[in-house]
Parts: structure tokens; sequence; C-alpha cells
């Protein structure tokens, strides 16, 4: 619905981009005030911008995953050029009114020519730098004390991922690069927080071959997992969900079979005692809780029957309620959700949004840690973000 009701504002946004590209166009060579090659331009232009809806409306199939993944990359450079000739705009309005320039130089072809370039130039390298930084994936270490004694283990190796969102952005390649990341720092116990998937099943590009990598994640105590807010089955369009009035909130139940094929655990508002030496607890969404789950537990029935003196360990997607698990006596507190904001300057205001909305956060005795994610939502992009595999080295004493 909040797509329907936005999109008179991107065909007119659209309509002022392709005005002022083909005015600028016409400016640089004579030989653009052609006809001919004036509605090339604007088809041209009309099929990147089109595309995030010709890929909705396409069924999944090989052409509508190339759509998908042109309109998911149009988008995010549509992001930066609507923010940069926004700022150019400004510019160019501060200047007129300082009058600290003649007018004659602002209105001259020749600076309409430069000034057209620098935004193109800015556009297009932001673009190609967030495309390229979006597939880097870094590993962030996190050093924590656990003020409790664990009698089989002195100390803990979690290996940490969220938002993979296997999909049209994310295939097979890069979840092989994100399993090598992983292995190659030999943790004890692998925990993923959420949104493996990106609504649609059918998205992923090899499910076998996906099932084939993920068992190859190594660790003492297994790989574990929780559902986040985009693990059910809804189609989406630039970032919107869409469900029929009715549907269920929950997961295509491929998708729980894929986890259970490549050896992943899912929880689900329960818990595991691994190794007789700390809990592992798995929460549903705080939006979205899934299959047969109306109301996901409190933080205080969480703990209420647990043996609190063995550290308490919980999975959940949204960093949310992070005083009340605190008060429940959970001792680590592992999230994802946020995606540290994934495009600037969304992650300059994330802050807004969350208390802890990107890396380590202590709230009294419990240890708060929130990754940016190994995979993309929307925009095919990553700038002033980071793809990221964190590990968290916990001392126990």
């Amino acid at each position: 619905m909040i797509a329907i009701l936005l999109s008179p504002f991107y065909i007119l946004i659209n309509f002022y981009i392709a005005r002022w590209l083909l005015s600028w166009m016409q400016a640089c060579n004579k030989h653009f005030n052609n006809k001919i090659i004036r509605v090339i331009i604007i088809v041209i232009y009309t099929f990147f911008a089109g595309s995030l809806l010709i890929g909705f409306l396409l069924p999944p199939n090989n052409l509508g995953r190339v759509f998908k993944l042109i309109g998911n990359y149009w988008l995010g450079v549509f992001l930066y050029i609507v923010l940069t000739v926004l700022i150019a705009d400004a510019i160019r309005l501060v200047i007129k009114k300082t009058k600290k320039i003649p007018e004659q130089y602002i209105k001259s072809k020749r600076t309409f020519v430069i000034a057209g370039a620098i935004c193109i130039f800015i556009i297009g390298g932001i673009s190609i730098y967030g495309a390229i930084n979006a597939r880097i994936i870094h590993t962030t270490k996190y050093e924590i004390t656990v003020n409790k004694k664990v009698k089989n283990i002195k100390d803990l190796k979690i290996a940490l991922v969220a938002d993979l969102h296997m999909g049209y952005n994310i295939g097979t390649h890069h979840i092989k690069k994100m399993v090598k990341k992983i292995n190659e720092q030999n943790p004890n116990i692998v925990v993923i927080a959420g949104d493996i998937f990106d609504n649609e099943y059918e998205s992923l590009d090899n499910p076998e071959q996906i099932i084939k990598t993920l068992r190859q994640l190594k660790s003492t105590y297994g790989t574990y997992a929780v559902y986040g807010n985009h693990d059910i089955s809804e189609k989406i369009l630039a970032g919107f969900t869409f469900s029929k009035k009715g549907d269920k909130k929950e997961s295509d139940i491929r998708m729980d079979e894929l986890l259970e094929d490549a050896n992943i655990t899912l929880l689900r508002d329960e818990e595991v005692l691994i190794d007789d030496s700390f809990y592992l607890y798995g929460r549903p969404d705080y939006r979205r809780p899934g299959r047969g789950i109306t109301v996901r537990k409190t933080p205080q029935e969480i703990t209420e029957n647990l043996d609190q003196k063995k550290p308490i360990i919980v999975i959940d997607h949204e960093p949310n309620e992070l005083q009340e698990l605190a008060d429940a006596g959970v001792d680590i507190d592992l999230s994802g959700h946020t995606h540290d904001g994934q495009l600037f300057p969304a992650n300059l205001t994330n802050a807004l949004m969350w208390e802890n909305p990107y890396g380590y956060l202590q709230k009294d005795d419990m240890h708060s840690i929130v990754t940016s994610g190994v995979g993309l939502f929307g925009p095919n992009m990553r700038v002033g973000t980071i793809a990221e595999v964190v590990i968290v080295d916990v001392k126990f004493k």
C-alpha cells in the first residue's frame, strides 16, 4: 500500500531527473538535440526506472530475476541521483541568493555542463563503490567477559551473522565467501540472527548449492538460527512488502526444510542447553513471530525456568527490549536487522531508532552485540557500512 501511495512521487521525480539529464546532454553537444537520439535516451531511462515494477510483475523465472537485479541496482543509484541533484540545486540557490558570483556565470551553459559532469561523476563513483563494497565481507571481533563460572569451558568463540537476505541480491557465491570467513575463525558455535531469506523462496538462485554450502559450516557445537521479519513468504516492491488479506505471516515451508537439510537448528521461542555449560535461546521476530506463535515470550518468561548460574545467550533478530533482557538475567544478546543503515546517510540516523543500532553496548551486566549483516535488502549496494562476520570471544570467570 505504501509503495502505491508513493508511486506518483517516484514518477514525478524521475520526470524531473530525465528532463535535467536531457537538458544537460543538449548543453554538452548539439547532436543530443536530435529527436531520435532524445527518444532513445528516454527509452533507456524509462527501462531502468521501470525495472522495479517489471521485475515485480514478472513470474519468478530467469527474466524476472534479471529485472529484479537491475531494479535493485537502480534503486541504489536512484537514491544517490536524488540526493546529489537536491544538494546541487541547494548550492545553486545559496550562491544565487548570496550574489557573490555574477548571475550570468551561474546561468551560463559552461557552468551547467561542468556542474552536471561533477554530479554524474559523484553519482557514478558512489554507486560503483557501493556495489563493490557490498560484496566484500569483513571480519569484526569483540572480546567480552561474562562473570559466571562454567565447569566445562573457560572461553567460547561465537561466530555471529545475520541478514543474509538470500535471494535476488545475494546468491551462492556470496554465501560461499561467508562460510569461508566463518570457518577461518574456527568458532565453537555459529549463530544466524534472522533475515536468512529475502521473503521469496523462488528468488534463491540455487537452493541445492546453498544447502551444500551451509553444510560446510564448521564449529564445535553446530549452527543455530532464528527467523527475522523477512523470513516469511511475501512479494517485495522497492523494499515494501505486499500480502493479500488473510495471508499468514509465516515462513515458506521450503525455507524450514532448507535449514534442516543444511544442518542448521532453528530455534522458535525455545532454548537449548549446550554441553551442560550455557543456554542458547532463540526468540521469534518482534513483529512477525511466525508459524504457531501468536505472542512471543517476555524476557522474564525466557529466563524464569533456566538455571541462571549458567550463562544465558539470546539470539533476537531485532535489538529490542535490551533493558528488559538485562533485568531478566540474560548475559549476551546477539542481533542484526539494522544493517547499520546500509546506505549513507541512513547509517548516521540509525541511532534515532535503536538503542544499539550497531556494534557493542553494555546494559548492566548484559552484552548487546548488533551486526550490520552479511547481505543486502533493497538497493544492491553498501555505502558507509560494511558486510561482516562477527566473532565474539567470550571469557568466563
